[in-house]
């Protein structure tokens, strides 16, 4: 069985059948669960997350969408709360049919774990099953991303769906995230995916977590290195057209990438972007760079810069706004990073770095406000309205990042510029939709660049 939306009739089900759900916790999440109710003190948002309100509904969700699927009606639930949720964490449903009853009934054994492998709830669900299979092809579109409406990435997601695929070699996928993240994408014809690895280990993910692997290429390996080092041969041998990076640790999925011998360098320095999805902003935010370059100095800054400025482009933004961030938007000739950004603008001015408009240096609070920024007295089309934020740092770019990820619930996509061709560089905690999301931007750049 795949993982997406399916109808399940109650003659093709058999005691031990088992479907899982991941989800994470977010503000959307609550907002829609809570029905549009308002809830001025919290105290709504806060059952849902202690009384196993959420955790509730998702076993609801995993039934209805999943085991047995569209056709199915619940007759009757006992389910017992083990604990509570916070905002971000993620649950895992699990359903495994425990007996076939007579008229169409069956009983379902349900969990709910936490990313430590607790059990928030446990229980059973009795529901009647459809007699036959229900059409889910009108639904599939309606259960695409599990929940999750991210407006900006989605626009991109839709950007990206009148282009043809991107053959893309993907490292090492063998747990859920990364190997489902691949075939939900290969599932909306963004990616033909090759999975490189070790060809068991990926079998066994996927019928561990009931991802269908379709017609999906596979490219043993015997590990994980050597999946990095195939991967890239297959792009520089033109079999694939981008890069993926599976369950493998950053380093090793870079290393060959960056080689010399690898044929995927350019005159331009890689670098990483995040492009992030934050509710309370008006558009697709990209910040760089938090994954490669430790401390650049002013060259390397400089590629960083082009590089994001023509990401954004490949995105539709047609002249990108960038904010160069530093602790103050005052020249300090004691904090290198606003003499860096005083000499990118300048740079900029002088037609070194084309095709996007610069300011800098800005603080944060400046960068992202118009109001901060009109309270400094700073006249800028940049300022309050950034497209990218070129940090000062990679610890600064990644701790910006994840505290927008955990504390403002954004949604990020992670991709690699400055390479030969489109490679998508995403966090191991990421869950399928931010995977998606970046192979959506790989494909966008990949038009991009047949284009140049």
């Amino acid at each position: 069985m795949s993982s997406d939306t399916r109808s399940i009739a109650y003659a093709d089900l058999a005691a031990g059948d088992s479907v899982s759900l991941d989800r994470r916790l977010t503000l959307d999440e609550l907002r829609q669960h809570a029905g549009g109710q308002a809830d001025s003190d919290g105290s709504l948002f806060r059952r849902l997350m202690t009384d196993g309100l959420w955790a509730s509904a998702l076993v609801m969700i995993a039934v209805a969408t999943r085991l047995p699927g569209l056709g199915s009606r619940i007759l009757q639930q006992d389910l017992r709360y083990r604990g509570s949720v916070c905002l971000g964490d993620t649950l895992r449903v699990e359903l495994v049919v425990r007996e076939k009853q007579e008229q169409n009934r069956v009983l379902l054994d349900c969990r709910c774990l936490c990313a430590e492998g607790n059990a928030v709830l446990e229980g059973t669900v009795l529901v009647e099953a459809p007699a036959t299979p229900v059409d889910v092809e009108t639904a599939d579109e309606v259960t695409l991303d599990d929940g999750l409406s991210r407006r900006q990435l989605q626009r991109l997601l839709e950007l990206a769906r009148e282009l043809p695929p991107l053959t893309m070699a993907v490292v090492h996928p063998v747990d859920a995230e990364s190997l489902g993240g691949a075939m939900e994408a290969a599932r909306r014809g963004l990616i033909e995916p090759i999975l490189v690895g070790p060809e068991h280990r990926i079998r066994e993910a996927a019928e561990r977590h009931d991802i269908d692997l379709a017609d999906a290429r596979l490219v043993e390996t015997e590990h994980s290195h050597a999946a990095a080092e195939r991967a890239v041969e297959l792009v520089r041998e033109g079999e694939a057209g981008g890069l993926m990076k599976g369950a493998l640790h950053t380093d090793e999925y870079m290393g060959a990438i960056v080689g010399r011998g690898s044929g995927l360098r350019t005159e331009r320095r890689m670098s990483h972007a995040w492009v992030m999805d934050v509710p309370t902003y008006p558009r697709p935010l990209i910040i760089t760079d938090s994954a490669l370059n430790i401390r650049p100095d002013l060259l390397t800054k400089a590629d960083i810069a082009r590089n994001a400025i023509e990401l954004s482009q490949a995105m539709g933004v047609e002249t990108p706004r960038l904010a160069v961030l530093s602790a103050t938007e005052e020249v300090n000739p004691q904090i290198q990073s606003t003499l860096d950004a005083a000499a990118l603008c300048k740079m900029a001015e002088r037609g070194q770095i084309r095709g996007g408009e610069l300011d800098g240096p800005l603080a944060f609070d400046n960068a992202i406000s118009v109001a901060a920024a009109r309270t400094k007295g700073i006249r800028s089309s940049v300022a309050g309205r950034p497209d990218i934020l070129l940090a000062p740092d990679l610890e600064s770019a990644n701790m910006l990042g994840k505290q927008l990820h955990y504390l403002a619930d954004a949604e990020a996509a992670g991709i690699v510029c400055g390479a030969r061709v489109p490679v998508v560089l995403t966090s191991r905690a990421d869950d399928r939709f931010s995977r998606v999301a970046s192979c959506a931007i790989a494909l966008l750049m990949a038009r991009d660049s047949a284009h140049a």
